[in-house]
């Protein structure tokens, strides 16, 4: 197998990316976080209420939560994902995750009631996290609780083959991971050479502050679906020697401007790196606490090491109680990382605001209902167009 050369990364990352999107319209929805924003910028976005200035995830749909790793070893289901995060509109997360539960309830063939069900489930399971302190939420459901109990028993030789294959120190080249080039390489070990990154190394699971920190090997990472065409790199470290010497896989991502809306007079970090890892400390603090901002070739980038607790959420079927369950309980932890951001009175004041606009038919706030029936259906339109185009490019 050739493996692309950097020069000839990008049209086949492309490429690759809208194979993944024509996979299903669930699919379609994670990937194509441009058509939910242009939707927000549009006169239906701007019909929804006006919520507290937090940070919020941006781009909050299921894959984007799932367990997380604390430094001392304790895991908790977090939003795991934050490239757009941005300091604006709580009601923007509410939306993009009633779409992406929506979407999934349509590809489990479930019938529109259940989905009109699962977003008042989701409201409650919201509104519960404003009620007192916030507190991590405990019931999960069974599709949940299967991915956090393979989190809790994961080590990292399982990380090792299912990230790189091997739990000897390369990373195979093929498919997910690609050469790099002459300036990369050089630029990666620069990296490794700045204290922060170097305490970054150290400090998970005990390893002494002192131990020396080697850059084993790297590779450019395929991975993900709308980041699909940014700087991505997996680099394997040895830390400490002998045989005492321990491994660990970090991750480089580039951070670009988010898109998601962010409030008028927000105050938030110029550099996109620095963006993200302060939205992580306050949305996410398993994944705040090991993350890293800095900078890679004149570009915006945040490091974080890959713990074998890392998982994400792959929700594709559900039958009706477990589809409302799960709504309930992914609305909590996004609730809890919105309600943590809020003093007791704001709290108050926007689970009122969110009681507001219901019918008698519907227990959920009715901009809910129309944005997620606009959004349903512009994204199926959007799906099968994708696919059209995909099916040319195919046969050409």
């Amino acid at each position: 197998m050739k493996l692309p050369s950097p020069d000839e990364r990008r049209p086949l990352l492309l490429a690759r990316r809208n194979e993944k999107m024509a996979r299903s319209p669930h699919a379609y929805v994670r990937g194509n976080t441009v058509q939910f924003y242009e939707w927000l910028h549009s006169q239906h976005g701007h019909a929804l209420p006006h919520g507290p200035a937090v940070w919020i995830c941006g781009d909050c749909h299921i894959g984007n939560l799932g367990p997380l790793g604390y430094v001392d070893g304790d895991i908790d289901v977090q939003i795991r994902d934050l490239d757009q995060t941005v300091i604006g509109n709580p009601a923007h997360d509410l939306v993009r995750l009633a779409l992406s539960l929506a979407t999934a309830a349509r590809g489990s063939r479930l019938p529109g009631v259940v989905t009109a069900r699962m977003l008042e489930h989701m409201m409650l399971g919201y509104e519960q996290s404003f009620s007192g302190k916030p507190r991590p939420p405990k019931n999960r459901p069974d599709a949940v609780q299967l991915v956090v109990r393979e989190a809790v028993t994961r080590s990292w030789k399982e990380l090792a083959r299912e990230r790189i294959d091997d739990p000897k120190p390369t990373i195979p080249r093929g498919k997910h991971f690609w050469p790099l080039s002459r300036d990369e390489k050089s630029a990666l070990k620069d990296l490794f050479r700045q204290p922060d990154l170097q305490h970054l190394a150290t400090r998970l699971k005990s390893r002494a502050d002192d131990s020396p920190v080697e850059l084993l090997d790297a590779a450019y990472w395929v991975k993900g679906c709308s980041s699909l065409g940014l700087l991505r790199y997996a680099l394997l470290l040895g830390i400490g020697e002998g045989e005492d010497r321990d491994y660990c896989l970090m991750d480089v991502k580039e951070a670009i401007r988010a898109a998601a809306p962010r409030h008028a007079h927000a105050h938030m970090p110029r550099d996109n790196g620095q963006r993200v890892r302060e939205g992580a400390k306050h949305l996410s603090p398993a994944l705040g606490e090991r993350l890293v901002a800095t900078r890679f070739m004149d570009h915006a980038v945040f490091v974080r090491e890959l713990l074998p607790q890392d998982l994400k959420l792959e929700i594709e079927t559900l039958d009706t109680d477990e589809a409302m369950h799960v709504a309930y309980y992914l609305a909590q932890v996004v609730g809890v990382a919105h309600a943590r951001q809020m003093d007791a009175d704001t709290r108050r004041s926007w689970k009122a605001e969110l009681r507001r606009n219901r019918s008698k038919t519907l227990d959920a706030p009715s901009w809910l209902w129309n944005s997620v029936v606009q959004l349903v259906g512009s994204h199926e339109q959007g799906y099968l167009e994708h696919c059209r185009k995909y099916a040319l490019q195919m046969s050409s």
